[in-house]
């Protein structure tokens, strides 16, 4: 048998579901040509700095215990440097998430008495413990940092008058989340993230501007450092990791900004001497390679759902035609049961423990049970195929990932089939 619809039959994918993924990737060919040429220039850039900081053989051998001079990740992170164009970057396998790069860069760079102002409204759900929004052990509040907001417009455009209005004397850091999260705002391009940067800036020109870089890095050809960013941070089970980070995190940006990070994220006098690499180096350099074309085939993925789910009446942020500044896809169902169908649909399509069924849990840093589907090489690596949401209104879903573009596009089509087969779509015309 050589015949992909016999065996997409075999991988329970219907005739009706083919037939409409195949039209909806007829109609998005310009589309993914101009994804491919960014992925290429971004390959290029990641590979002149490889090539300019001399990565060698000797760069991908581990370190232990203290981690003192070790070569490789010291290159990794003038690498990183190098690319998001900062003075430093710090990018260690003992950062173990997103949440807690962005916890190290804020309470690195933050005194008592500070205040964060955050003018892109409120940020993602596991911050807001960090923060103090939502009352936690060791929260900034608790040691005297407070936190302003100012909500987006309507229409997803800044509050420039209101953010003008909140800045004042204690006003340090403003942290600028680029994604989503949990909501359906805009993602931030870079173009749009340099404008409130300059704007900030203009009111008050020493104060910090960090950027949650997550799921972001190398959608575009510019990142948001190259933008004025102070601070860039992120995941390696993200985008940079390109699948083959196991854990870890990175942060870039001024000699200043990073010192105090690598201070905070080791000891006082300590910095970035130590911190053992052990056996993660090849899979950070090899995934950090790989990147631009992995976020690539996601980029792909987001937009082929979009149009896919689009088309059978669900509201999707972005829309079909939008521009993307994120591998993230959103999916407004409407219902828990629709919710839980589609996650079930993604977790059947992944490599790895497709035979498990997701249930909505109390997920720790959530306000509201969270459903969550991957089947992962890399445990919670949001590169790879997956799908999660609260159960809540208005019962939306989020979709990212695919280390390529044809697993991502079987995912959003067994996601289909699923609700198709549990007898849930808004237009019977389509099949």
């Amino acid at each position: 048998m050589n015949n992909i619809a016999d065996l997409y039959r075999e991988m329970d994918i219907d005739s009706d579901v083919l037939g409409l993924s195949d039209r909806i990737i007829e109609g998005l060919k310009e589309r993914f040509k101009a994804i491919d040429e960014t992925a290429e220039y971004n390959q290029l850039k990641v590979l002149k700095a490889m090539r300019e900081c001399r990565v060698s053989e000797a760069c991908l051998s581990a370190s232990s215990g203290y981690g003192y001079n070790d070569l490789g990740r010291d290159t990794l992170e003038k690498v990183y440097a190098n690319v998001f164009h900062t003075q430093d970057a710090l990018v260690r396998p003992q950062i173990t998430c997103g949440t807690h790069a962005l916890a190290v860069a804020l309470a690195a760079n933050t005194r008592p008495g500070d205040e964060i102002l955050s003018p892109v409204g409120k940020p993602y759900d596991t911050l807001e413990e960090v923060i103090g929004i939502r009352p936690s052990c060791g929260s900034l509040a608790e040691y005297g940092i407070s936190y302003r907001q100012v909500d987006l417009k309507d229409d997803g455009s800044f509050d420039l008058d209101g953010i003008k209005a909140a800045i004042n004397e204690k006003t340090h850091l403003v942290t600028i989340q680029r994604s989503k999260g949990y909501q359906t705002r805009p993602t931030l391009s870079v173009s749009a993230i340099g404008e409130l940067i300059s704007f900030i800036k203009g009111i008050k020109p020493d104060v910090i501007c960090m950027v949650d870089n997550c799921y972001g890095e190398f959608v575009e050809r510019l990142e948001p450092s190259d933008a004025g960013a102070d601070m860039v941070v992120g995941s390696l089970i993200k985008n940079p990791g390109g699948g083959l980070a196991p854990a870890g995190g990175y942060i870039a940006g001024t000699k200043e900004c990073v010192e105090r990070c690598a201070y905070r994220l080791t000891s006082p006098g300590l910095g970035k001497e130590v911190g053992a690499s052990l056996n993660v180096l090849p899979s950070f350099y090899q995934g950090f390679f790989l990147a631009p074309t992995v976020t690539a085939g996601a980029l792909k993925g987001a937009i082929f759902a979009a149009g896919i789910l689009d088309a059978l009446g669900y509201k999707v942020f972005p829309g079909p035609d939008d521009s993307r500044h994120d591998i993230i896809q959103a999916v407004t169902l409407g219902s828990p049961e629709c919710v839980i169908s589609f996650c079930r649909g993604i977790q059947a399509a992944a490599p790895v423990d497709s035979f498990v069924v997701p249930e909505p849990w109390a997920m720790p840093g959530y306000d509201s049970d969270v459903i969550m589907a991957a089947g992962a090489f890399v445990s919670g690596s949001s590169i790879e195929l997956s799908a999660d949401g609260p159960i809540k209104e208005p019962y939306t879903v989020y979709f990212q990932g695919g280390l390529t573009f044809e697993h991502a596009r079987y995912g959003i089509m067994r996601a289909v089939q699923q609700l198709k087969n549990d007898g849930i779509y808004t237009d019977a015309v389509l099949w």
